[in-house]
């Protein structure tokens, strides 16, 4: 898809704000973002990124058993440490702060109650649950995500708040909890919301309308932080050029 002609995402039209980018999982934010975090930092801006769904928890569903395999990944727990660390190291190289809320990945959420996996879990399959784009109405994680949003929310500045929240392209629950989430926030005082398109489900899917183009040399760099996964994500190499896609 050709986004050079796309129209650019003006940030110095939003003036001087506190930005926080809302990240699903140990990627989104820098796989969607990069440009812009780069681009704040360039400009002494404040920006943080909070990342909900930061670990794991057993037992594991047949559908979690197989994400470990195609990762690769002797457990789970060695997984998430390692993509952890890898998330903190390409979030500094942005220039921005990284927050790391602790929530369990909805591959792994689970219910109280309930001894066999399939039926502990809130999303126990990928192709019938998790890639719907329908959050469960018994997902524990709505009420905690709305909770450690409203503390950012609290936290003292004097310039106003961006919140950039994925569009939720390509359906995975958790993209969308955050992006409803966000919009649940944005009737708050002086608070505006950004969505962006998630890559890398944007670069096989259909642009939603008023989306805008912001560019910038270093994003790839950035990405490559992450050696857990770069390869699989992108098998051809990191696209040239690629873009932020954005709407206010």
């Amino acid at each position: 898809m050709m986004y050079e002609e796309l129209p650019g995402f003006d940030l110095d039209a939003v003036g001087p704000s506190r930005w926080v980018v809302l990240s699903p999982h140990l990627d989104d934010a820098v796989l969607s973002c990069g440009n812009l975090l780069l681009a704040l930092a360039g400009r002494g801006w404040p920006a943080t990124v909070a990342t909900f769904f930061t670990e794991c928890s057993a037992p594991l569903t047949l559908s979690a058993q197989a994400f470990l395999r195609q990762c690769g990944a002797s457990s789970a727990p060695v997984l998430y440490e390692e993509r952890r660390r890898e998330d903190a190291e390409a979030v500094a190289a942005c220039g921005a702060r990284a927050l790391h809320a602790g929530l369990p990945d909805a591959l792994f959420r689970r219910f109280r109650s309930s001894v066999v996996p399939e039926l502990a879990h809130v999303y126990p399959t990928w192709r019938f649950h998790l890639s719907r784009g329908v959050v469960s109405r018994r997902d524990p994680a709505v009420a905690l995500v709305d909770r450690l949003l409203a503390d950012l929310l609290a936290e003292p500045s004097d310039l106003p708040t961006v919140l950039v929240a994925p569009m939720g392209i390509g359906g995975h629950v958790d993209h969308v909890l955050v992006g409803q989430a966000a919009e649940r926030a944005r009737g708050r005082a002086g608070v505006r919301v950004v969505r962006y398109a998630d890559v890398p489900y944007v670069l096989s899917s259909a642009l939603p309308a008023g989306v805008r183009r912001f560019a910038g040399p270093g994003k790839a760099e950035v990405i490559g932080h992450y050696r857990n996964q770069v390869h699989a994500l992108f098998p051809q190499g990191v696209p040239v050029g690629l873009p932020d896609l954005l709407a206010a």
